[in-house]
């Protein structure tokens, strides 16, 4: 283990603070929030990346000599980004057409390498590209790393003690946790944990249309975040109830609908998760149930899409989407 990478990632894992639980004014739900957007890079996905990287470090596999290697459609190169550049490693982004503008120009600034992939599968996604590259640069770099967090359990453990874990001690009780499902880390460590302390809690996981998660044939998406174009391995570590699919045009409505509301400015897989707590609860009538989900991400990187009336109205058959 390189002592000085070790001392590193321990201080900066003393500087990820535990993230607000905040509750949204509504008659039909108590509904709680966790403000993951609150993380260092913005995200939930910080907790998965330091988790990952801490645990690499302590077996050694990632030195101060390493070069970490990782495909992201955005927020996990940003938390990655931020983390090794505070630990004084090199880290390369795979990223594709479908990362926003201000983070991919925030990647660009932040790592002196960056890989992007332009060129769509046959389903009209780019995962498969993106961990081709991967495994391209890897093969030609001597000492590098993957994170891979679609089948790494690392990540799970990370959302366990550290988002799930605060989740639960900010909340007595959750009746129904929603959340969005992408690489899978999330859920799985979510779930158990939440599970672990509440027996009787629904768990309700939340997907796109065009994403191939619960079987559902690939499609063209818009918005990079939540879904995925293949089945994620650490999904079989989650304890899911139910399954809630949304349209990309419910989930922009639903970014719009918690900052009409809330005031909360989220990220697409936020507004994804909200609109699905909507369509769930859309007939219910008895008294009102906990519920909790994640703010995973800021909406800074979608206003020039989710918030932006005109590339709705373009993206979306020329329709648009009510923003107030």
């Amino acid at each position: 283990m390189d002592e000085v990478l070790w001392q590193r990632i321990e201080a900066f894992g003393d500087r990820l603070a535990p993230t607000e639980v905040v509750r949204l004014h509504r008659d039909d739900l108590d509904l709680f929030v966790k403000m993951e957007s609150a993380n260092p890079s913005g995200s939930a996905k910080d907790r998965s990346a330091f988790w990952i990287v801490r645990e690499a470090v302590r077996r050694g596999e990632i030195t101060r000599g390493t070069t970490v290697v990782e495909s992201s459609s955005g927020n996990f190169a940003l938390a990655l980004a931020k983390l090794c550049r505070s630990l004084g490693v090199l880290f390369v982004p795979v990223i594709d057409p479908t990362v926003n503008a201000p983070t991919e120009r925030l990647l660009r600034e932040s790592c002196t390498w960056v890989e992007k992939v332009d060129r769509p599968d046959d389903a009209g996604g780019y995962l498969r590209g993106r961990l081709a590259r991967v495994a391209e640069l890897r093969a030609r770099i001597a000492d590098s790393y993957w994170p891979d967090q679609y089948s790494n359990t690392d990540a799970v453990r990370g959302h366990y003690e550290l988002t799930g874990g605060e989740l639960v001690g900010s909340l007595a009780r959750i009746d129904y946790l929603f959340v969005g499902v992408g690489t899978g880390g999330t859920i799985a460590g979510l779930s158990r944990r939440v599970k672990a302390a509440n027996q009787d809690v629904t768990v309700v996981a939340v997907d796109v249309e065009g994403s191939v998660i619960f079987g559902a044939p690939p499609r063209r998406r818009h918005i990079p975040g939540i879904g995925s174009g293949i089945r994620p391995a650490l999904l079989d570590q989650a304890l899911i109830d139910e399954v809630v699919v949304v349209s990309e045009r419910d989930e922009v409505a639903g970014c719009h609908a918690l900052l009409r509301d809330h005031g909360l400015f989220a990220g697409g897989s936020t507004g994804c998760v909200y609109a699905a707590v909507d369509r769930y609860f859309e007939s219910y009538r008895g008294p009102p149930p906990v519920v909790a989900f994640l703010c995973s991400d800021r909406g800074d990187p979608y206003r020039n899409t989710i918030y932006d009336p005109d590339w709705v109205a373009t993206t979306f058959t020329q329709k648009r989407v009510r923003t107030s």
